[in-house]
């Protein structure tokens, strides 16, 4: 990708990145601020380091004539030359020291601070997407989150000590430094200084290319994360299909944009670095060459001439490292606006303000002419139109339709992973929007279809709910959700490893431990949202036995597009294309002849749900 089109396809210059950018590096600078005694140290030590390093050119010089002196000076003893050389070798070795123990300072100062600020954005970039709601997550990719994780806040983080601190160096090195040459000798100092406006033109340039390159350089690399975290959480496919060389590609042509772009940088910033040092020497020839004849002339000594050389030297590292500053300033600029851009995001589903802690007296959920659309606008694909319906403890309500209808949305709804756009949803009178989340989410369990175990042990991952819960209440948890008995088995029970996504698990024994991690809270509402489509009919039939006296005192819905799952509900509902086109309860849907039969007619004849061949009679309730 050339300049043009990077500006093109990241248009860094705009008004509005250009604001984020600079806003980003105020905020840096203020969260180093606060941490006003390490910055004090810090940037004292900068000061201290940087006059000593100036202190280093001015006794050399001193010291060649005052040598020079006593040398050229009729019966001079050489033991004084001697003496004054020590002396002035020991004043050099003694600012060298000093300088070099505050650098140390400074640098550990400067390296604290960005750890520090790391740390405080690492946890709140991550608290931060806790709270962001599923509607967030579901348009950004996982794989650019975590590229603004980790290296957006290490650019962040390396700003203080790569750019700020060192930012301070340069200036006293070249404002009290350049002062005190010019003043030495005004055409001398101005030929020690003719390099720095050609770095400071040349960083300008490469601020605005680095900055560019550096966002599509990070972009890229979350398209490199997203492909690897892909291939990764389907890595059973992948090998089931034969798919390697595919994946191989892939990824191969992800790192291949990535490394162009690294590259594009590399060149960049070495042929910067090229142009600075060219210019430094240039400058450094033209004071050797204007010095010699100054001192053929007499108007300066060879000492002046030294002091003179010897402050270039020292400016040779600073001005090497404008090429890091610009570097570590435009990283900043560019990461430090894409972290921000995340922490200053307010979530779309939030506590209102005075929102109160849910009062729960009988646990009646009533949806109340709900609709809903993805895109937030009731008028934009609406995935739910008007659907109202009431459950109450000790009753269960049934929820099927095909796939696409809306039934799982109705289950994300209730705990408010998501907000309705039309109607209210209510948990006895109190509309679920003006109470706290984390009351209204002790009140509710939802039990998906797709499970997700952590890495932990499998008592762990039952009670990861609630961690203080004792081995008697997870071990009923496991009896209900009909996994204890396979859990005992295990070589280690429940403290046996479960592998990464629950891969040491079947399907079933997974939607079973879910099962178990949400029938352990006990809360006043349960959703099983298809939460049994992996188990057979009969072990099916047990968790609902086990769990009939769990249920008997909270509202329960169920979700499937297996009938036997449902069929003894008091209420079944059916949706199709986001609307309830039919209710009631089975023996009364059988007989109405519609959707829902058909529904059970087709499972009857293939054979679909092994569970239809028990008895339809629907009991009583609980």
């Amino acid at each position: 990708m050339d300049d043009a089109q990077a500006r093109r396809a990241h248009p860094a210059e705009e008004p509005a990145q250009i604001f984020k950018g600079f806003g980003a590096i105020t905020r840096i600078l203020r969260m180093s601020a606060y941490y006003r005694w390490r910055l004090g140290i810090g940037v004292l030590a900068t000061v201290i380091a940087a006059n000593f390093q100036l202190l280093i050119p001015r006794y050399l010089g001193a010291a060649v004539d005052h040598a020079q002196s006593l040398l050229a000076a009729t019966g001079a003893n050489p033991d004084a030359a001697r003496d004054a050389l020590g002396w002035a070798a020991l004043m050099l070795l003694g600012a060298g020291m000093l300088r070099g123990v505050f650098t140390m300072i400074h640098n550990y100062q400067g390296e604290a601070i960005g750890q520090s600020i790391g740390y405080e954005l690492r946890l709140a970039y991550f608290e931060k997407l806790q709270r962001m709601s599923l509607a967030y997550h579901d348009r950004v990719h996982s794989g650019d989150l975590m590229t603004r994780g980790m290296l957006d806040i290490e650019g962040v983080r390396r700003f203080v000590d790569g750019a700020m601190l060192r930012t301070i160096v340069l200036v006293i090195l070249l404002t009290y430094g350049g002062y005190r040459m010019m003043s030495t000798d005004l055409v001398l100092g101005l030929l020690a200084l003719s390099f720095v406006p050609v770095v400071m033109w040349r960083g300008s340039m490469s601020s605005l290319l680095l900055r560019r390159t550096w966002r599509a350089l990070q972009e890229r690399m979350s398209v490199l994360t997203r492909i690897m975290e892909e291939n990764l959480g389907g890595i059973r496919v992948v090998r089931a299909f034969a798919a390697r060389d595919h994946e191989l590609g892939k990824f191969d042509a992800a790192s291949s944009d990535a490394i162009t772009m690294a590259m594009r940088r590399v060149q960049i910033r070495y042929s910067n670095a090229a142009v600075m040092t060219f210019s430094y020497y240039t400058a450094m020839g033209l004071v050797l060459w204007a010095g010699g004849h100054k001192i053929i002339q007499g108007t300066i000594t060879v000492g002046t001439l030294a002091e003179f050389l010897v402050f270039m030297a020292i400016l040779q590292q600073p001005v090497r490292q404008i090429g890091m500053i610009v570097n570590s300033t435009a990283r900043a600029f560019v990461s430090g606006a894409r972290v921000f851009e995340v922490l200053d995001m307010e979530p779309a589903v939030r506590d209102r303000p005075g929102a109160r802690p849910l009062r729960l007296a009988d646990g009646v959920l009533r949806f109340e002419h709900v609709d809903f659309a993805y895109g937030g606008d009731s008028g934009d694909s609406p995935v739910l139109h008007d659907i109202s319906f009431e459950v109450g403890p000790g009753r269960v309500l049934g929820i099927v339709g095909p796939p696409g209808s809306g039934k799982s949305t109705i289950a994300h709804l209730i705990p408010r992973f998501y907000d309705p756009t039309g109607g209210r949803i209510t948990i006895d009178g109190q509309d679920i929007r003006d109470v706290t989340l984390d009351s209204l989410r002790e009140a509710v369990g939802v039990v998906h279809q797709d499970t997700f175990l952590f890495t932990a042990s499998v008592d762990s991952n039952v009670a990861y709910g609630d961690l203080d819960a004792d081995r008697l209440r997870i071990v009923n948890a496991t009896e209900s959700a009909q996994l204890h008995d396979y859990i005992a088995g295990l070589p280690r029970g429940y403290e046996t490893l479960v592998g990464e996504r629950g891969l040491t698990l079947s399907g079933g024994q997974r939607q079973r431990l879910s099962i178990a991690r949400s029938v352990l809270l006990t809360p006043a509402i349960i959703t099983f949202d298809d939460s049994t489509a992996s188990v057979d009919a009969v072990t099916e039939q047990r968790i609902r036995t086990a769990l009939k006296d769990l249920t008997r005192d909270r509202a329960t819905i169920i979700i499937s597009h297996r009938l036997s799952s449902l069929m003894h509900a008091d209420e079944i509902l059916f949706i199709e294309n986001g609307r309830i086109i039919e209710r009631g309860f089975h023996d009364a849907l059988l007989a109405l002849g519609g959707r829902y039969r058909e529904r059970y007619d087709l499972q009857m004849e293939f054979g679909d749900d092994p569970g239809l061949g028990a008895s339809a009679a629907r009991p009583a309730a609980g």
